[in-house]
């Protein structure tokens, strides 16, 4: 199974996110990440839907897809052709010693601290899956208390754009 991302431009009306997400339910497809925002133009959001499964799923994705009469285009992103980033807010214990090993682990992966109490840190880090995944592994020594990932997102590499 490999896995596909998809970039889909969608009318921005209410009821589409749950048509979309509807459509692959009732095929029994299962969507590993789901972001969604407004573009630069107010009319038109612009959905990243990873999904894994061979081929023939993601054709019969795009042809379920393309169905819609809110879609107004579909692009399957090659990772090569792509440019992919997904955001990850860490809640890390941080008590005594352990705060200056995790801002130095931080700023290897350039990443933020955004926020920070007695006795933890609120980490903001942007990058590939495999980034944010490393960076996790380091920092669950030290006790992650809550993680929340925006899930990815991607754009295609050079001067085309989507329409």
């Amino acid at each position: 199974m490999e896995k596909y991302v998809l970039s889909v431009l969608v009318e921005n009306k209410s009821g589409v996110l749950s048509r979309v997400s509807g459509l692959f339910s009732r095929r029994g497809f299962n969507i590993d990440s789901l972001t969604v925002c407004e573009t630069h133009n107010p009319g038109q959001s612009r959905m990243t839907i990873v999904v894994t499964g061979d081929e023939y799923i993601l054709e019969q994705i795009e042809k379920q897809l393309s169905k819609l009469v809110e879609v107004i285009s579909i692009r399957h992103c090659k990772k090569e052709l792509t440019c992919e980033r997904e955001m990850a807010l860490i809640k890390v214990k941080a008590e005594g010693t352990q705060r200056a090993v995790i801002i130095e682990t931080c700023e290897i992966f350039r990443a933020h601290i955004v926020d920070v109490s007695f006795n933890s840190v609120i980490v903001e880090a942007t990058g590939s899956e495999d980034k944010i995944a490393s960076l996790i592994r380091l920092l669950e020594p030290y006790g992650i208390l809550e993680l929340v990932k925006t899930g990815l997102t991607a754009m295609g590499r050079g001067e085309e754009v989507m329409k």
